[in-house]
């Protein structure tokens, strides 16, 4: 088998191409996600935490060889980690909240048994009887 249709016969196989359709679906997901945390969650946010930048926040270790100093920039680290719970906390939410809804109502009564069920029932039943 040649190098080219053994590369065919692996691109072509079910799973690449669902992995392929998840990561353009992923992609577009982030852009959604993006948009809820930065156009909802965070205009909702701001009045509470105010405009928290850790960005800034840097040691300088050392000067490179031109005289610039060379920074340990544990702010932006700190900033991305915050961005990051900000967003698992929003996405939470808009998962809890799909479950909720995909979740069947509680006070409705179970569906009655099928003859089957019924059937196989009365069966059980007789062959407990019987010594």
């Amino acid at each position: 088998m040649s190098f080219a249709s053994e590369f065919k016969e692996f691109a072509m196989k079910g799973n690449v191409i669902d992995l392929a359709v998840g990561v353009v679906i992923g992609a577009a997901f982030g852009k959604i996600v993006s948009s809820l945390v930065g156009d909802v969650v965070m205009p909702l946010l701001a009045p509470l935490i105010g405009s928290i930048n850790f960005s800034d926040l840097a040691v300088k270790i050392a000067s490179d060889g031109a005289g610039k100093p060379v920074l340990l920039k544990y702010g932006s680290f700190l900033q991305t980690c915050l961005e990051f719970l900000i967003i698992a906390f929003a996405i939470f939410i808009v998962v809890k909240g799909i479950n909720r809804l995909k979740r069947p109502h509680p006070s409705a009564p179970p569906p009655p048994p099928s003859s089957t069920d019924v059937l196989l029932a009365q069966i059980r039943d007789i062959l407990a009887k019987k010594p």
